[in-house]
C-alpha cells in the first residue's frame, strides 16, 4: 500500500531495542484494557511457559515515523502499555527481594538491566526517567512518576486511565509475585518472554496512510477505531494553535457528548452521513482524507464538532421511530418503521439535510416517498445501493440550496411500474427472520388494500404459511423436484394463517388444507380456495402476478 515504509516481524526484544522510542499521541484514547484482556494475555504467556507454544503472535502494530527511531503509535498502545506495566511489576518484585536482603546486589543489577532494556533509564542526578514509551496526556505523568519509579500507587485523585493502569499493575503483581520467588526466575521470565512474543510492525509515513492501514486490520483487544484517529487529528489541529486549557476541555466535552449520544452506532457511519448531507458524496475509504483537506484550523475543528453534536440526536431519531421527536407525527413514524424493517440507511444523509431545510409537511412527504422508493428499489428490485445513495446525496445538496423538495427528484431511483411488476411477479423470499417480517408486512399491506382488512404484521397471531410446504416432495401434488425448488419460496406460495391453523395444516396436501384456510380471518388466504381448486406452478404464478398488480398501486409515487 502506498505510504507504508516498512512491514517487519519483530520480537518484543527487537521492538524495544536499538534506541527506539514510542509515543502515544496525546489526544489518542486512554488505557482501557480490563481483567478480560489481562487474563487472556496471562493465559497465552503461561502457555509459552508450559512449552505448549514456541512463540505467541501479538498482532499488528501500526506506527507512524519519519526516522524509523521515533514512532507514534496509531494502533497497539493497549498491548505495549500492558507489557510495559508487566515488566514494571517484575522490577517491583526484584526490588522487594532486594529490600528484604535476598541476593540484594544481584537483584538490583537485574532490575537495572531489565529497566534499561525495556523501560528506559533513570538520570542518576535528577532521577527523572527517560522512557522508551510515552503515554497520552491523561496517563503519562502517572506512568512516569509512579509506575516507572515503583512508588506507592495513589488511589485517590486519579483519572479512569490511571485507575486502569493501577489495577493492571496490582493484578499482575499478585500473580507474578506468587509465581516467581527468586530473582533468577523473575529475570528469566522476562528474558524468555521478550524473545517469544512477536509483532508485525507496520510503519507508515503520515496519518492518512495510518488510517487506510487501520481499516484493513483487526488487532487484538480493545482496538483503535477510525473515530479515535479522527479525534486525534482534530485535537492536534486545535493543539497547534496553542489553545487555552479551557478550549481543550470544551473540545473533550463536545466529543464525549457526541460519542455518548451515538451509543452503539458507529461514529464513522454517522460522520459520513453527516458529511454527505452537506458535501459531494464521499465513500468511507476517502472520508478521513477529505476531512483532513477541509478542516485545517481551530475554528473549523470546533465548528465540525459542534455541528456533529447538534445533529447527533436527530440522526439517532431517524433510526428509532419511537423517538419522542416523532410524537404526534404518525406518517413519519410509519415510514421510519418501514425503512427500519427494510434495513435502509442510504436515506440518512438526505434526511439530515431535509430535516433542517424543509417544513414539516415537505419533510413528511419526503420520508414517505423514500419508503416507497426503497421498497421498489431495494426490497423487490435488489438494485445497487451505492447508486441509490449517490442519488439521495445529490438531492440533499439540492435541498440545502433551494430549501425545497420536489418528488420528481427521486425519478432516477424509482423503479418503473413495468420493471417493478416483473420483479414482484418473480420475487423469492428464502426462510430467514428478516424475510419473515418483510413477507408479513407485504401480505398485510395487500390484505388491507384488497379487502380493507387491517392486519398487524408484528402480531404473533398470524404466521407465514407455505402452501406448497417447505418439506414437500414429489408425492405432495403437481410439482416435480425442480418445480418444488423453484416454487416453495416464491411470494405467490406464501400466505398468512393463524398460528393454530398453520400447525393443523402442517404439510397436508392442498385439498386437505382447504378447510383450515376457510377458517382464517385473512381474506387473502380464505379466498385462495375460491380462486384455485388445485395448487400447481401455473396457479402459483397467476396468484403472484395478481398480487404484483395490486402491489404496483400500493407502493406508488405520483410525479
Amino acid at each position: 500500500m502506498k505510504g507504508i515504509q516498512d512491514t517487519t516481524s519483530l520480537t518484543y526484544r527487537q521492538l524495544m531495542g536499538n534506541g527506539m522510542r514510542y509515543e502515544i499521541p496525546k489526544f489518542q484514547r486512554d488505557y482501557t484494557w480490563e481483567i478480560e484482556q489481562w487474563d487472556d494475555l496471562w493465559y497465552d504467556i503461561n502457555a509459552l511457559r508450559r512449552n505448549e507454544e514456541s512463540d505467541h503472535y501479538m498482532g499488528y502494530l501500526v506506527l507512524q515515523t519519519s526516522d524509523n527511531k521515533n514512532f507514534q503509535i496509531i494502533d497497539g498502545q493497549q498491548r505495549l502499555t500492558t507489557l510495559s506495566v508487566m515488566i514494571l511489576v517484575v522490577l517491583k518484585c526484584l526490588k522487594d527481594l532486594a529490600d528484604n536482603n535476598t541476593d540484594a546486589d544481584n537483584n538490583l543489577k537485574r532490575m537495572e538491566a531489565l529497566r534499561s532494556s525495556y523501560i528506559g533509564y533513570l538520570d542518576p542526578v535528577t532521577l527523572i526517567s527517560n522512557n522508551k514509551l510515552m503515554l497520552n496526556r491523561n496517563s503519562n505523568d502517572y506512568y512516569r512518576q509512579y509506575l516507572v519509579l515503583l512508588k506507592e500507587l495513589p488511589l485517590r485523585n486519579i483519572n479512569s486511565s490511571e485507575r486502569q493502569m493501577r489495577e493492571c499493575f496490582n493484578w499482575y503483581y499478585g500473580r507474578i509475585k506468587k509465581e516467581f520467588t527468586t530473582g533468577e526466575a523473575l529475570a528469566a521470565f522476562i528474558d524468555s518472554l521478550a524473545d517469544k512474543l512477536f509483532f508485525t510492525r507496520i510503519s507508515v509515513s503520515d496519518d492518512f496512510n495510518a488510517f487506510k492501514v487501520f481499516e484493513t486490520l483487526n488487532a487484538r483487544g480493545v482496538q483503535l477505531s477510525a473515530a479515535d484517529l479522527l479525534k486525534n487529528y482534530l485535537f492536534s489541529v486545535v493543539d497547534a494553535s496553542k489553545p487555552h486549557k479551557s478550549e481543550i476541555e470544551e473540545l473533550e466535552l463536545l466529543w464525549s457528548k457526541v460519542v455518548g449520544k451515538l451509543g452503539n452506532q458507529k461514529f464513522e457511519d454517522y460522520l459520513r452521513y453527516y458529511w454527505n448531507s452537506k458535501n459531494k458524496t464521499v465513500r468511507k475509504t476517502a472520508l478521513f482524507k477529505t476531512i483532513r483537506k477541509n478542516i485545517l484550523d481551530k475554528t473549523q475543528a470546533f465548528a465540525l464538532i459542534r455541528e456533529l453534536d447538534d445533529t447527533a440526536d436527530v440522526y439517532m431519531a431517524f433510526q428509532n421511530p419511537e423517538d419522542d421527536l416523532w410524537n404526534g407525527k404518525p406518517e413519519i413514524v410509519n415510514a421510519l418503521r418501514e425503512l427500519r424493517l427494510f434495513q435502509i440507511k442510504q436515506t440518512l444523509s438526505l434526511f439530515i439535510a431535509a430535516y433542517y431545510s424543509l417544513d414539516e409537511t415537505s419533510f413528511t412527504k419526503l420520508v414517505k416517498a423514500c419508503s416507497i422508493v426503497s421498497f421498489r428499489y431495494n426490497i423487490i428490485g435488489g438494485l445497487n445501493p451505492n447508486e441509490q445513495e449517490d442519488a439521495y446525496n445529490s438531492i440533499a445538496l439540492n435541498i440545502n440550496k433551494s430549501q425545497k423538495f420536489n418528488p420528481s427528484e427521486l425519478k432516477s431511483v424509482y423503479v418503473s411500474d413495468e420493471n417493478f411488476e416483473i420483479s414482484f411477479s418473480n420475487k423469492i423470499f428464502k426462510s430467514a427472520p428478516r424475510n419473515h417480517k418483510i413477507v408479513k408486512y407485504i401480505l398485510s399491506k395487500l390484505e388491507k388494500y384488497k379487502y380493507r382488512n387491517d392486519i398487524f404484521p408484528d402480531s404473533d397471531v398470524l404466521t407465514i404459511e407455505h402452501i406448497l410446504p417447505e418439506s414437500a416432495d414429489e408425492t405432495w401434488g403437481q410439482f416435480d423436484s425442480e418445480a418444488i425448488n423453484r416454487s416453495v419460496y416464491r411470494l405467490g406460495n406464501l400466505t398468512l394463517l393463524e398460528k393454530k391453523l398453520n400447525r393443523d395444516a402442517d404439510i397436508l396436501k392442498y385439498e386437505e388444507k382447504k378447510p383450515f384456510y376457510d377458517q382464517s380471518n385473512c381474506k387473502l388466504t380464505k379466498t385462495l380456495i375460491e380462486q384455485f381448486n388445485e395448487w400447481n406452478e401455473a396457479n402459483l404464478s397467476a396468484r403472484q402476478k395478481e398480487l404484483a398488480k395490486d402491489a404496483k398501486s400500493i407502493w406508488r409515487l405520483q410525479f
